[in-house]
Formats: C-alpha cells, structure tokens, sequence
C-alpha cells in the first residue's frame, strides 16, 4: 500500500505543521464571497478584545468602592449611609461585568453563523474530495476510519473556535491587560509576578500535556480501529451469520476496546499529576501577590481596596486557566484531528482532469483499445497488449478465466485508473483528453454485484437522473421488468430497501440496476457479469430485460455465463492479461480453442 499524508504520524507531533491546519480554516472565517460575514468576524473579535479591557477594569472600581468605604467608617463611624460616591462605584462595577457578558454573549451571537458557515463548507469540501479521490484510495482505505476521521475534524472546528479564539486567547489578552494595570496602578514586582506565573503555569501545563497526548493518540487509534471493525461487520452481516462468527466478530472487537481501555487508564490517572501541579502555581502566584500588596498596605502605599482589586483581578484571569489543561489537550487534538482532515484534502487524486480535456458530446459509442498494458501494482501485470476495437451499435463479449484482466477493461474505459501504456479511445477521442464527468455521463454499467442506498426503491432509480418523472421512472422500471413487482407492494416505489438493498432479492436488486441505466440512457453500456449471481429462471427472465437495454447502444459484456453472449457480435477470449482468441460463438467453438474448452465446461456443469 503507498503512503498517503493520512499516513504520515511524523506531522502529527509538529505543533507548527498542525497550527498551519487551523490557519487554512481563515478563508473559511473570511469567505471571499459573503462580505456580512467578513464583518461578522471583524465584529467578533473587536468584541473579544473590548470585553478583556472591561473584565479587568471592573474589580479596580470595587476596589475603590472598598476604600472609600473604609474611610468614611474611619471618618464617621459604623452605621452611616454609604455615600452617593460609593455607590456609583459599585454600580459601575456591576455595569461593567453586565457589560462584560453583554459583549461576550453578543460575540456569540454574531459569529455564530459565520463558525456553522466554516464548519458546512469544509465538511462540504472534505466530502467533494473525497468522492474525486481514485477508485485505488477507496479500495485501500476502511470506509469506517475515514468517516471517524471526517466526524472528528468537523467537530474539532467548532471546539477550536469556542477555545482557542474566544477562550484561551482573550485570557492571554486579559492577562496583557492585567500586567500593563498592575504596573500602571501599582509597580512592575505586580506585573512581573502575575505574567511570570502564569507564563509558568502555562508552560507546566503544555509540557505535562504533550507527556500524557501519547495516551491520547493510542486511545484516537484504538477507537478508529474499533469503530472500523465494528462497521465492516455489521455491513457484513449476513456472512457472519453464514460462518457463525458472531463470537470470533466480538472477540475482535473486544480486543480493540481493550486497548482503548488501557489508553484510557493511563491518560485519566496521569491527569491528576497535571492537576496537582496546576493547583500548585495558581495559589503561589495568589499567594505572592497578597503578600507583596499586603507589606505594602502596611507601610501605607497601598490599600485594602488594592489587594481585593487585585486578587480579583488574577482571580478572573485564573478562572479560565482552571480548564488550561483541558483545553489544551482538546486544542491540541482538536489541531491533530484537523490535520488529520486537512491530510485528506491534501491527497492528490490518482486521475486528473487535463488542462486541455474538453467534454464528449453527441457519443456513437465507438470504442478502441489499442496494445493497452495496466497493472495495479509494479509487480502485477494486468493487461498485456490487449488491442480491441469496438463499433457503434456492436455487443462485444469479454469472457475467460477468473483473473484474465475482463473487469479491468470495464474500470478502465470508466478510467477509474489510468494504462500504463497503449491507447483507449472513445468516437476516436483518448480518454485522457475527455472529462471524466462528460465521459462517464457517456456510459452506463449493470454490475454483477448491485449495491443499493439505503433509501426507497423510487430513489434508487432516480439516483441516474435526479430530474426524472415519475412517469420516466416507472417506464424505466417498466422496461427492467420490476414495475408490476413494485407495485404490488404497499408502498410502491416509496418501499425502502434497506443497508446495500439487502431487503430485495438479488434479481429484484438487478432489475432496479437495470431500471436505473435505462433512466440514464447512456450511449455505452457495459454488462459485468450482471447475471453470473442468479439461479437459471431469474438469469432467463434477466437477460430479456437487459437485451432491452442493449438495443441500439455500444455494448460490452463481461460474462461468466457463456449462454447469455452466443448472439454477440464478437466474443473476446482473455487468458492471463491477453486476447487468446476472438471471433463469433460458431467460429470460436470451430477452432477447438480455449473458448470451445470453457463452453464445454460450463455444458457439464448446467448437465
């Protein structure tokens, strides 16, 4: 398997690489397109920064209230009505944390649809690549993992926006803030000891964090393993059943929860070190500041007043630092889980556009493969010189052995993949110079083994044109001969069909394929071995349905069955990646070649 960014850990302990990933989500915050929302943003964070200067400045006029409640007990005595002076100073105490709240909540309110706008439109292009990434990634990847991975970085958006941007840095900002007061208000040892331990908490607190995040990130492993585990059985139901392996399937399963167990140990009991260290600095740094205003009460350069103004204001900063640690470890995955992400957004599709690809149009359907050699892997030759040349409105057969390369022809003229080398073209266009989305619009496939969605059958058939009538559904279903089955269900076509149409037969699963190509009406049409999969009368009833389907289009059979192509204009015989023989079935069984030798085979068998 080759590597791919998803697979690259070393980035993973890079906080500059991850930072980087939280920076791609700006043109998301900033979209070039919606200017309300530019000024949503450049709201928010006039508001953040506003509301730091408020936090801090409010417990300086508390303070003063306490002063001048001190002196005019000095002065009057217990008992007197407090003064109007006092009063106005606690009242603007109190605005001030009203106002406070006002702006925080306010900034809530305004950015809140630019973050769920980010959150959509990355989630939104995260789905789009993937479904432009090759047919070789998804063959490769656990669907499970790759939905864990999509799950978690569109969570880690939001999680980010309400920490980093509106929680950790406007504490950093209020800290700036509450240093620059102190030394202003009183002298620069206030300052010094504040920053310093803070700055030192902080430092404690992401060192012991990236200790305990190797216990984070075997949890993340372990949980994807298990959640990829559990999906790739349940979607595999049946054959568990079939095999009797519900205990084995557990056992599995178990086997990965206990080491997201073990992980889970060691980074909840290493939590309680963090938390005692914390606990530590946050009250000597209280404790030295009191102290330091406390000698300084005493030989008459401060005040009562200015120890509780102080102590509330680290108070208010410290309030957002007791989650430090849990913040910073969620950041931090929260950046892991985004680059994670932003990994998949960075894997180049295998299959490209050219610059100079234009769309097909008006196809007749003639196809050429000419001394085409493919292998999926270096050391796994595929195809070997296979040269085949196909007019419009001709039905040509591929048969042969299991291996022989047939179904690769049918993903290469798809051009899920690209030849090595040789030439395909199609109405005497390479397949490198057409789009792929006019291409594929071009061709329709009847696979041997039709996956449905999980939705109605209607559905289903409408997925080949999205457009379509009822009335065009039911003639395509008509044409498949599934319409009088659907309707004699309750619901009709609104009828669900189940995971992967596991509540339809598997001819009653052919026939919604078959429905549904004919909705499409493609000039190309490609049978892969649509038919190998059913019992003798549904393949009989089948095989009308699909011959319905071949008429007047460019079509290539990929057969098991050797019955279902003897009136083909031309039988292809592949054995190990090459052309073995090719001609009519009269003229194949005449040379007593390997074709005569696989006919006669599949008559002992239907004996």
């Amino acid at each position: 398997m080759r590597p791919t960014p998803l697979d690259n850990t070393s980035n993973e302990q890079s906080l500059h690489y991850q930072l980087k990933s939280f920076w791609r989500l700006w043109p998301y915050l900033w979209p070039k397109d919606k200017p309300t929302y530019k000024v949503r943003t450049f709201l928010a964070m006039i508001f953040t920064i506003a509301g730091q200067f408020i936090v801090v400045a409010a417990p300086f006029f508390l303070g003063k209230a306490i002063d001048g409640l001190n002196l005019q007990i000095g002065n009057i005595g217990l008992g007197a009505a407090i003064g109007w002076g006092i009063i106005a100073l606690i009242l603007a105490y109190g605005g001030f944390r009203l106002f406070s709240v006002l702006l925080s909540e306010g900034r809530e309110y305004i950015f809140a649809p630019v973050a769920q706008y980010a959150q959509r439109a990355v989630a939104t292009s995260t789905f789009a690549h993937l479904h432009k990434l090759s047919l070789r990634y998804h063959l490769e990847k656990r669907t499970g993992g790759l939905s864990r991975i999509i799950e978690r970085g569109i969570r880690s958006i939001d999680f980010l926006f309400r920490f980093l941007l509106f929680n950790i840095g406007p504490t950093l900002l209020q800290l700036a803030i509450a240093g620059a007061a102190f030394w202003i208000a009183y002298s620069w040892e206030f300052a010094l000891i504040a920053v310093a331990v803070v700055i030192t908490y902080i430092w404690f607190t992401i060192t012991t964090t990236e200790w305990r995040l190797k216990f984070r990130r075997e949890m993340n492993k372990q949980d994807t393993e298990a959640n990829a585990k559990a999906i790739d059985s349940l979607l595999n139901y049946e054959t568990v059943k079939y095999f009797n392996a519900e205990k084995f399937e557990t056992d599995r399963y178990d086997g990965a929860m206990e080491g997201y167990q073990k992980a889970a140990i060691l980074s909840r009991t290493s939590l309680a070190t963090v938390n005692i260290g914390q606990s530590f600095l946050m009250n000597l740094g209280l404790v030295a500041l009191v102290l330091l205003a406390a000698q300084r009460v005493s030989g008459g350069a401060m005040t009562t007043g200015d120890i509780f103004a102080i102590t509330m204001v680290m108070m208010q900063v410290y309030r957002p630092l007791n989650i430090l640690g849990f913040a910073y470890r969620e950041i931090k995955q929260a950046l892991t889980d985004m680059e994670k992400m932003f990994a998949l957004l960075d894997i180049k599709p295998e299959i490209q556009d050219r610059e100079y690809a234009v769309d097909i149009k008006d196809v007749k359907g003639a196809i050429t493969f000419e001394n085409v050699a493919f292998a999926y892997e270096a050391d796994r030759q595929i195809l070997k010189d296979v040269s085949i040349k196909i007019l419009p409105g001709q039905t040509i057969a591929i048969v042969g052995p299991t291996g022989a390369g047939k179904s690769t022809l049918s993903r290469i003229l798809f051009r899920f993949y690209d030849i090595k080398s040789g030439t395909v073209t199609v109405d005497g266009k390479n397949l490198t110079h057409i789009t792929q989305d006019s291409l594929r619009r071009a061709i329709g496939i009847v696979p041997q083994d039709t996956v449905l969605f999980n939705d109605t059958i209607g559905y289903n058939i409408r997925y080949a044109k999205p457009s379509a009538t009822q009335h065009e559904i039911e003639q395509a279903a008509m044409a498949a001969q599934i319409h009088d089955f659907v309707m004699s269900l309750p619901k009709g076509y609104d009828t669900m069909v189940g995971e992967r149409g596991l509540k339809l037969s598997g001819g009653e699963k052919q026939r919604v394929a078959i429905a549904r190509t004919l909705l499409k009406d493609p000039a190309i049409l490609i049978l892969d071995e649509a038919t190998s999969a059913l019992d003798s009368v549904t393949e009989g009833e089948i095989q009308t349905a699909l011959d319905n389907v071949a008429k007047d289009r460019t079509t290539l059979v990929i057969a098991h069955r050797l019955s279902t192509i003897i009136n083909a204009d031309k039988i292809i015989v592949m054995e190990d990646g090459h052309i073995a023989e090719q001609g009519t079935h009269a003229q194949l069984l005449k040379k007593q070649g390997l074709y005569s030798r696989l006919w006669k085979q599949q008559e002992k068998v239907d004996s």
